[in-house]
C-alpha cells in the first residue's frame, strides 16, 4: 500500500506541473468560475469592506440602540407550533433573562396531540406567558402565526421557534435596524447550531449554518439581496405584516413573507448580533427529509409564485430581481450545471479521471478552510467553534455531494409533480387551499 502510494503522489504531482493554466481552467471551469469566484473573491471582498467600516457601523447601530431605548416599544413576541411543550418552559426562561423586557408573549399551539394544552395553560396562569390560544384542528404554522398575529399589540412582530434559546440581548439587538432605516421592514435573527455535539450529522449543519446564515447572510444583507428571513428568529413591522396579508399558507413561509415585504417595496436585513440557537436534525434520514422540503419551497416560491419580479411592472425592484435571481441561479441553475459539468468530464477526460477526481476534491477542501477562516474572524464563538474544525474537511462530501443530490431530486419533484402540496409538513386540507389559490 505505501509503495502504491509512492508511485501514485509523484505521478499526480508531475501531472499537475504538465497540464498548464489553460487546461486547468478548462477541466475545473465549475470551480473557478462560480464556486471560488462567488464564495471567496466575492464574500472576501464584502467580508473586508464590512470589517473595515465596522467601526462605523458600531457606532450607527448604538445610535439606534439608544432610539429604541428611548421609544422602549410594546413587541409582540409569538410562537407558533405543534407538540412543542417540552420547550416552552425553557423559551419562557431565556426570553425573561432579556435585556429588552416590553413585549407580550403569545403562544399558539397548532394542533398538538401531547402535553402542550397542559404546560401551556399552565405558563399561562403562573404568569410566564401572556396569551396561550389553542386550535384544536391543525392548520398548520402559517395558520398559527396568523392566528398569534390577530391577537397581538405590539408596534414590532417577533416570531420565534418554540425550541430555540437567545443571547440575553438578542431581542434588543434584533429590533435595532429598525431604528437605522425606516424603511426596513423584517431583520433576521443569526441562527446556530446548539447541539453539534450531538452527531456527526448536526455537526455538518453546524459548519453549514456558519457558512450560509452566520456570513452568507452577513454579504447578501450588505449587497441589499437578503432573501429569508428565518421562522425561527425573525422581526417584522406589525403594520407591514397586517398590509401584506400576514403569512400564507403553506410550506416555505419564511421565503415566502420576505419576498412579499420586498415586493411591497420594503428592506430586509440581517442582524448577526442578534443570537439564536436551535437543534439540528441529529440523523440524516430526518435531515433528508427537511431539505427535501426547503429545497422544493425555491422552485415553488421562487420560480412559481413570485416569478412576476424577474419581469418589468409597476412594483418592478431591482433589489429583489437581484434577490430572487441570486437565489434562482446559484440554487437551481448551477444546480443543474453541476450535472453538465460531470457529464463534460466523464466524457471528455474519461482517462483521466485518477487525477481530476483528487484534484476537485482538494480545490474544494482547500475552498471549506478558507471560508471558515472568514467564519472565524466574524464569529463570537471562536474557542467553542474550534471544535468544528477537524469536521470541515468533510465539508465537500456534505455540501457537494449529499446536499447536491437532496436539491436535485426535491427540484425534480418540485417543478414536474409539485409535490409541496403533498408534504405532510403542512396539514392536507391548507395544501389544496394553497393549491387552489395557486399559492
Amino acid at each position: 500500500m505505501s509503495l502504491q502510494l509512492e508511485n501514485i503522489v509523484p505521478e499526480y504531482i508531475n501531472y499537475w506541473n504538465e497540464v498548464g493554466l489553460p487546461k486547468f481552467i478548462r477541466v475545473f471551469w465549475y470551480f473557478i468560475l462560480f464556486e471560488f469566484t462567488r464564495y471567496i473573491i466575492i464574500d472576501y471582498i464584502v467580508a473586508l469592506i464590512f470589517w473595515i467600516n465596522r467601526k462605523k457601523r458600531a457606532k450607527k447601530f448604538e445610535k439606534a440602540r439608544q432610539l429604541l431605548r428611548l421609544e422602549n416599544p410594546f413587541v409582540s413576541v409569538i410562537i407558533p407550533g405543534k407538540n412543542e411543550g417540552k420547550h416552552l418552559y425553557k423559551l419562557t426562561k431565556s426570553l425573561a433573562e432579556q435585556t429588552f423586557s416590553n413585549f407580550e408573549l403569545i403562544i399558539v399551539d397548532d394542533g398538538s396531540d401531547d402535553d402542550t394544552p397542559i404546560i401551556g395553560k399552565n405558563l399561562e396562569r403562573l404568569g410566564l406567558i401572556d396569551k396561550f390560544i389553542r386550535n384544536e384542528m391543525r392548520g398548520g404554522k402559517a395558520s398559527a402565526a396568523n392566528l398569534a398575529l390577530r391577537y397581538s399589540s405590539g408596534k414590532y412582530i417577533v416570531h420565534l421557534d418554540a425550541d430555540c434559546s437567545f443571547d440575553y440581548d438578542a431581542i434588543e439587538n434584533v429590533l435595532v435596524p429598525f431604528y437605522m432605516n425606516e424603511k426596513i421592514a423584517a431583520v433576521g435573527g443569526n441562527v446556530k447550531v446548539r447541539n453539534y455535539k450531538e452527531s456527526l450529522c448536526a455537526r455538518l449543519q453546524a459548519i453549514e449554518y456558519l457558512k450560509t446564515v452566520s456570513v452568507g447572510r452577513i454579504i447578501t444583507s450588505y449587497l441589499g439581496i437578503y432573501k429569508i428571513i428565518s421562522g425561527a428568529f425573525g422581526a417584522f413591522r406589525a403594520d407591514v405584516i397586517d398590509a401584506i396579508g400576514g403569512w400564507d399558507i403553506g410550506p416555505g413561509l419564511d421565503g415566502d413573507i420576505t419576498v412579499k415585504i420586498r415586493k411591497s417595496g420594503y428592506k430586509v436585513c440581517f442582524e448577526p448580533s442578534a443570537i439564536c440557537l436551535t437543534n439540528a436534525p441529529s440523523k440524516f434520514k430526518v435531515l433528508t427529509k427537511q431539505r427535501l422540503r426547503w429545497d422544493k419551497s425555491i422552485i415553488r416560491f421562487r420560480v412559481r409564485k413570485h416569478k412576476d419580479v424577474y419581469f418589468p411592472n409597476a412594483n418592478f425592484n431591482w433589489s429583489t430581481f437581484f434577490s430572487l435571481a441570486e437565489n434562482v441561479f446559484y440554487n437551481v441553475v448551477l444546480d443543474i450545471l453541476w450535472w453538465f459539468y460531470i457529464i463534460d468530464i466523464i466524457v471528455n477526460y474519461s482517462s483521466q479521471l485518477q487525477f481530476v477526481i483528487p484534484m476537485n476534491f482538494t480545490l474544494y477542501f482547500v475552498m471549506s478552510y478558507v471560508q471558515m477562516c472568514s467564519i472565524y474572524v466574524f464569529s463570537e464563538r471562536r474557542k467553542e467553534e474550534l471544535y468544528l474544525w477537524p469536521y470541515v474537511s468533510l465539508m465537500t462530501i456534505y455540501t457537494g455531494t449529499y446536499l447536491r443530490i437532496v436539491r436535485t431530486a426535491a427540484y425534480y419533484k418540485e417543478f414536474f409533480f409539485k409535490r409541496s402540496f403533498e408534504d405532510t409538513w403542512n396539514p392536507y386540507k391548507s395544501s389544496i387551499q394553497a393549491k387552489k389559490a395557486g399559492l
